[in-house]
């Protein structure tokens, strides 16, 4: 009988310690999630979807196009307002602000100010939370009491031609960032706690893409698409590990992240198609092969999600469409554009595949190979929506131009 009381109060003792760590299975807590692929765990898809969904809560928050972040019981919105960039912690049950920190922001003028709002999402980690504004500006604030921690702007009034849009990244103490613009940019390296610089790499400026971890060799290296190539740069020193050009043609631009999976390394960009190569280790350097290339389809403002050895995209015409990863051969394009810009944001959700383009609709397709085949399709917002939507079990966040709303499937 001792040892199941004392059994039983080990167990409430780990359950408290989860609590009060904030640590939930299904926490969003950066760009694509919490591996930075798109995936979303536990969601059970209803066996018959509803025609509509149900608004539990709408609040408005500021314009921008970053996806929220979650963690636990707090929802983090990065947006603007006025002539300030504002970081909000809200009640993710109720939508109550809990704090708020701002900042002047730099004006957004030319084509861009379409979207004056931060495009990059907030990054979660270690009690921290980070953010890039339009400008480039870099903040780290105390995730529980919105307190600042440290702020940067390496690269004052130096951005890309539609501004800032890469999304930081938290991993092993440092924060990662790709700041600056064409010609004159760097990946950087911050500490998490002081903000202090560990190292840079300053060979090539940002486009658009976000960085992803990626461990080829036992090596940890950032990848990531720059204003012209692609690179893996050693994460604990800033070293150039390899490079393969990719320049953006035309009207084009590097903003897909890429796609990791174990050493193989998927990349795509309007224009240029989509690829896979191997990432391995030859004596002492590493030596990119190409595995396969399919110059037939390619995202412009999206980035593909990776299941069950198939990859769900959008194009730059906005058509949905399927490859098969080990292959890179085009299982089928749709012929429906669910948008006008190229814009989606495309998720694994287990036993569907969860599309919102600009379009405010919410769609759920069949993870199939055969054809394209939805499930359903559900307006949630009533104005674009450029953010992707952050799920946890049957509740469904949705940011569009100014608000936030929480839905769920009943």
């Amino acid at each position: 009988m001792k040892t199941h009381k004392y059994l039983f109060q080990y167990m409430l003792s780990v359950l408290a310690l989860i609590n009060a760590s904030g640590l939930y299975s299904q926490d969003w807590p950066q760009w694509r999630g919490e591996n930075r692929d798109g995936k979303v765990t536990g969601f059970i898809a209803p066996a018959a979807w509803p025609g509509v969904l149900t608004q539990q809560w709408k609040v408005t928050v500021g314009t921008g196009d970053a996806t929220p972040a979650l963690v636990g019981d707090k929802l983090f919105t990065f947006t603007r307002q006025g002539d300030n960039e504002v970081t909000s912690c809200l009640n993710a049950n109720t939508g109550e602000e809990i704090w708020q920190d701002k900042y002047a922001a730099q004006a957004v003028t030319g084509p861009a100010a379409q979207h004056p709002g931060p495009r990059s999402s907030p990054a979660v980690a270690e009690g921290k939370i980070v953010t890039i504004g339009v400008g480039g500006v870099l903040s780290c604030l105390d995730a529980t009491t919105g307190k600042l921690a440290w702020r940067k702007d390496p690269f004052p009034g130096v951005v890309p031609m539609f501004f800032t849009a890469m999304s930081p990244m938290i991993v092993d103490g440092l924060c990662i960032a790709h700041l600056g613009g064409a010609g004159n940019g760097a990946v950087l390296a911050y500490d998490l706690k002081t903000g202090s610089e560990k190292w840079r790499w300053a060979l090539e400026g940002p486009d658009y893409a976000s960085p992803v971890l990626m461990t080829a060799a036992g090596v940890k290296q950032i990848v990531t698409l720059t204003e012209k190539s692609v690179v893996g740069i050693a994460l604990t020193d800033g070293k150039l590990l390899w490079q393969l050009p990719f320049p953006p043609q035309q009207r084009a631009y590097n903003a897909a992240t890429p796609i990791v999976d174990g050493q193989t390394l998927i990349y795509t960009g309007a224009g240029r198609g989509t690829k896979a190569v191997k990432i391995e280790k030859q004596g002492d350097n590493f030596v990119v092969s190409e595995l396969w290339s399919n110059n037939q389809v390619a995202p412009q403002f999206n980035t593909p999600v990776l299941k069950d050895n198939l990859i769900f995209g959008s194009t730059n015409m906005s058509n949905l469409f399927c490859l098969d990863a080990r292959t890179g051969q085009t299982e089928w394009i749709d012929t429906i554009r669910q948008d006008r810009g190229g814009f989606a944001a495309i998720l694994d959700a287990g036993p569907v595949i969860l599309v919102l383009p600009g379009s405010q609709n919410l769609i759920a397709l069949k993870p199939v190979a055969t054809k394209y085949t939805e499930v359903a399709k559900l307006k949630v917002a009533d104005t674009p929506t450029y953010a992707h939507p952050v799920i946890r079990g049957n509740k469904i966040y949705i940011k569009d131009q100014e608000t936030i709303a929480l839905w769920t499937i009943n």
